[in-house]
């Protein structure tokens, strides 16, 4: 008798993306023909204003629509939440704005099928192939990486990538804690504080098919200087927790 296949939860934030989210899930769909994964596909409408809502309704896919806007943690924590209630084994998340390519799911994918780590991160920065982002972005992400060897030992060549996949240990502590306006780069010194395996897979990556990114040259310090305050706070609980 062969294993049962694990359970896969993809979950898609979405704000404001009516151009390209029907696109993410339909690519996803036909990934999960293609690779045969036992996999659903949740989107999270994070309050969005434009015409999103009414398109994910007709998509093949589960949604939650929150009533009010969390930001990119809220939305998802909403849906680490539903993927741990829902006894999923695998939660992966995917931006909703056409950046990740749905063929590279099965990349990012397999250390954890291979049970080779808790929390895989597709990035772009190992074989720098594909969409590299903006110059500011790369300073502040090579900040952090400097930051994250400094704080937990372990170096993140892109630790803002929104590409991610969690093990269901990962997903259990993400349910009860997941960072609120910065998750990325903050959840990667809380999973590595509490001792979770951590991998990094060369993924491409795409400009964004909807929509513009809220950090640009003129937020970059500001960016990096609000994050690294709550790395530190978050940094600093943990340690004083285990220290208790």
């Amino acid at each position: 008798m062969q294993p049962a296949k694990p359970n896969i939860l993809v979950i898609v934030p979405c704000f404001n993306e009516q151009g390209a989210i029907a696109g993410v899930v339909r690519d996803l769909v036909a990934v999960r023909q293609r690779e045969g994964y036992q996999l659903d596909v949740l989107v999270v409408n994070d309050c969005s204003t434009d015409k999103s809502m009414d398109i994910i309704r007709t998509l093949p896919c589960l949604y939650l629509n929150l009533p009010v806007n969390l930001g990119i943690g809220g939305a998802m924590h909403s849906g680490y939440r539903y993927a741990f209630l829902h006894g999923y084994d695998i939660a992966v998340q995917m931006d909703g704005d056409g950046q990740h390519p749905a063929d590279e799911l099965p990349t990012v994918l397999e250390p954890i099928l291979k049970q080779e780590a808790d929390i895989s991160i597709g990035s772009r920065f190992i074989n720098r192939e594909g969409f590299q982002s903006s110059f500011s972005r790369r300073v502040g992400i090579k900040y952090f990486r400097w930051l994250n060897q400094l704080l937990i030992g372990k170096t993140i060549h892109d630790s803002t990538s929104g590409f991610r996949a969690f093990n269901q240990r990962t997903i259990a502590i993400a349910n009860n804690y997941y960072p609120d306006e910065y998750p990325e780069p903050e959840s990667i010194v809380q999973f590595g504080l509490q001792g979770l395996r951590i991998k990094e897979v060369p993924v491409r990556m795409r400009h964004r098919q909807e929509g513009v990114s809220s950090i640009n040259t003129s937020r970059a310090f500001y960016y990096m200087l609000k994050v690294s305050l709550g790395i530190l706070f978050m940094y600093f609980r943990l340690v004083n927790k285990r220290a208790d």
